[in-house]
């Protein structure tokens, strides 16, 4: 089995002072460069998504922004590939699945925001698709949401998102727990 890393929308607005901040952004991005930084060393490919948002009205990640930028913290490098997409999933009308298949890549290692959109969609996506997930839980973040007047707070979010990933799409784990399992 090839592994690939895949890092979804680690991009400006996400973090503080952008248009949309989310809930341990920082603390991800530190977990999410771990794992880049082991991926590059032991020369398994990487694959940056971005988010541009199309829809009128969007709020954040609208193109030729300092906003929707990668964060300089996870920057593609020179053979990385980067994907620009326009919907929750990273699959959906991107060149992403073929790109992995080329690359030889069976199994995902997907970490990125936010985890009860973009990294629900694309893990759901991926497994549709016939590959292994490991979804790196400490190396993705989310926001509090509201449903029905209820407030959830952003742990919340997270905890029911990973649990709801966890069987049968993922295998849910710390970036101390798939740092060990990478070669």
């Amino acid at each position: 089995m090839t592994k690939g890393l895949i890092i979804v929308d680690m991009q400006n607005d996400y973090f503080a002072g952008g248009a949309m901040e989310l809930v341990g952004m920082e603390e991800a991005a530190a977990c999410c460069r771990k794992l880049l930084d082991n991926f590059r060393a032991t020369q398994l490919p990487v694959f940056h998504i971005q988010h541009l948002s199309t829809r009128p009205g969007a709020g954040f990640f609208v193109p030729g922004t300092p906003g929707c930028e990668i964060h300089d913290s996870l920057q593609p490098q020179a053979g990385e590939a980067h994907i620009i997409k326009h919907f929750p999933s990273a699959f959906r009308d991107t060149d992403l699945h073929e790109l992995l298949r080329l690359a030889g890549v069976d199994e995902l290692v997907i970490c990125g925001a936010m985890s009860h959109m973009c990294i629900d969609t694309t893990v759901r996506a991926a497994f549709d698709l016939g590959y292994q997930c490991r979804v790196i839980a400490d190396a993705c973040a989310t926001r509090d949401l509201e449903f029905n007047g209820r407030q959830v707070a952003a742990a919340d979010v997270q905890a029911a998102f990973m649990a709801a990933l966890g069987i049968p799409f993922a295998q849910v784990s710390s970036t101390a727990d798939s740092l060990a399992a990478v070669p």
